[in-house]
């Protein structure tokens, strides 16, 4: 057994710059009442101030119990002591093991400052495990290389000093020192992946092998290496493949690239966008059903969290789209109109000249309203909505969330798309003799300004 103390922990982080605080992620348990000790004793060097963060996920009976020793357990070292509590309710069929990571590393991403550091007690079988789990799973060489020593996380920066260090290392170490921690029954509990892997398939894979879990962490740290190389090489490939909208990548270039390669390069574009990846199943629908899909079709590709689209020759990924307004109508009597459902704002330019006593009628916005025409401003001839949204780029499946503007029953403005004209009013740029009659006028065109939706970014509404 290998001595842990608080010198190797101490010598982990020596190369870390200065930051405001080192938080450790403080569960009570064994493995986060070693780190937390170790911590307390080297805290005079190690790059900040040294806090503590304890998530009562509300998942046990016993958890208000777990933050009460947590926090007399820091108050005991001198450790300004930080408790959050979530009280999930995970719904049927979900892990309630998976919902409490996503909103533990959640709250954690929130809680960072600008260049904090957050330890957490991550160790060598905690590693081979997950290596195990993800080839259980079918992972890749990203999935495979398991945990990182560090990661990005919020505002700050993840990282796991105990990679190297062994379950019982950390436990001789909390033993010595005569501290207790808590225990959470389902740790015990085989119906869990990890936990029937930690309590019956390594104990036997140890006596055969007894390095297993030190084997298992090096071929993570290969992987590892590996996930980085093919990262160099579909980055490279990445930065030649933007299409014409921003985040988008250009179809047509991207089915020139050699198929491996190819689905290296829609994980990274997908992973660098924040979206959850897909597994083989989906990520092969986006090859063979959108990338070869005519460029007037509307191919989707979704799991939770991302869509993957395509329009004319640029494949987006979005976050999956809001329920469709159809049936909303909003009054507009100010400078600013705030939308529903998360659809931004509308407000006029100071400028405007047509707003607001001037209206004659109330103004209307109205969504997805079909088989309109238009006569936009400074042209003599009506068109359909959809030959504008054509003509203007907007995606079929964009438009039914995009603002029509009305002045009672005459549509005024299409918003980020063109203004019409009302019915029987002269063209903008109607021209007039000397001695002839000047056309009637209606008031100036509504000038607005939609933003805040949720495709802002992508630079479609003007």
């Amino acid at each position: 057994m290998a001595v842990f103390d608080p010198e190797s922990l101490a010598a982990a982080l020596a190369g870390y710059a200065p930051v405001g605080r080192v938080w450790i992620a403080y569960s009570g348990g064994l493995d986060s009442t070693a780190l937390l000790r170790a911590a307390a004793a080297v805290r005079e060097r190690l790059p900040g101030a040294l806090w503590a963060v304890h998530i009562d996920h509300g998942l046990h009976p016993e958890s208000r119990r777990w933050s009460a020793h947590c926090r007399a357990t820091c108050e005991s070292l001198a450790i300004p002591f930080l408790s959050r509590r979530l009280d999930l309710g995970p719904t049927p069929g979900e892990s309630p093991e998976a919902v409490a990571r996503v909103a533990r590393y959640g709250e954690f991403s929130v809680l960072l400052a600008p260049g904090d550091l957050l330890l957490t007690a991550h160790h060598q079988d905690d590693q081979a495990e997950t290596l195990l789990l993800a080839l259980i799973r079918g992972s890749g060489v990203h999935g495979l290389a398991a945990m990182p020593v560090a990661a990005e996380l919020g505002l700050g920066r993840l990282i796991r000093p105990l990679l190297d260090r062994t379950r019982a290392d950390l436990e001789h170490y909390v033993r010595t020192l005569g501290m207790t921690w808590v225990e959470d029954p389902t740790n015990g509990e085989p119906s869990m992946d990890r936990t029937y892997l930690r309590n019956l398939v390594m104990p036997l894979m140890r006596e055969r092998w007894p390095a297993v879990s030190a084997t298992l962490a090096r071929s993570a740290g290969h992987c590892a290496e590996t996930a980085v190389l093919v990262d160099l090489v579909a980055g490279h490939e990445l930065a030649g493949l933007t299409g014409e909208r921003p985040g988008t990548l250009s179809v047509a270039a991207l089915n020139r690239v050699e198929p491996v390669l190819r689905k290296a390069v829609l994980r990274l574009w997908l992973r660098r966008r924040g979206f959850r990846l897909p597994d083989t199943v989906h990520l092969g629908r986006i090859v063979n059903e959108v990338l070869t899909a005519r460029p007037d079709a509307d191919p989707l590709v979704a799991w939770p969290g991302c869509e993957v689209r395509r329009y004319r020759q640029d494949l987006f990924a979005l976050r999956p789209l809001p329920p469709a307004p159809a049936e909303l109508e909003c009054r507009w009597e100010g400078p600013v109109l705030d939308l529903p459902a998360g659809l931004g704002t509308l407000e006029r330019f100071p400028d405007d000249g047509g707003w607001p006593d001037a209206q004659p009628e109330p103004l209307l916005v109205r969504f997805g309203v079909t088989e309109l025409t238009c006569r936009p401003c400074d042209s003599a001839h009506h068109r359909p909505l959809k030959k504008l949204f054509q003509e203007a780029g907007i995606p079929s499946w964009l438009r039914a969330y995009v603002p029509l503007l009305f002045a009672g029953d005459a549509l005024r403005a299409v918003v980020g798309v063109c203004c019409c004209e009302p019915p029987g009013a002269a063209p903008s740029s109607a021209i007039t003799s000397a001695d002839s009659a000047p056309p009637v006028r209606a008031l100036p065109p509504p000038r607005v300004r939609w933003s805040g939706h949720p495709w802002e970014s992508l630079g479609f509404f003007r």
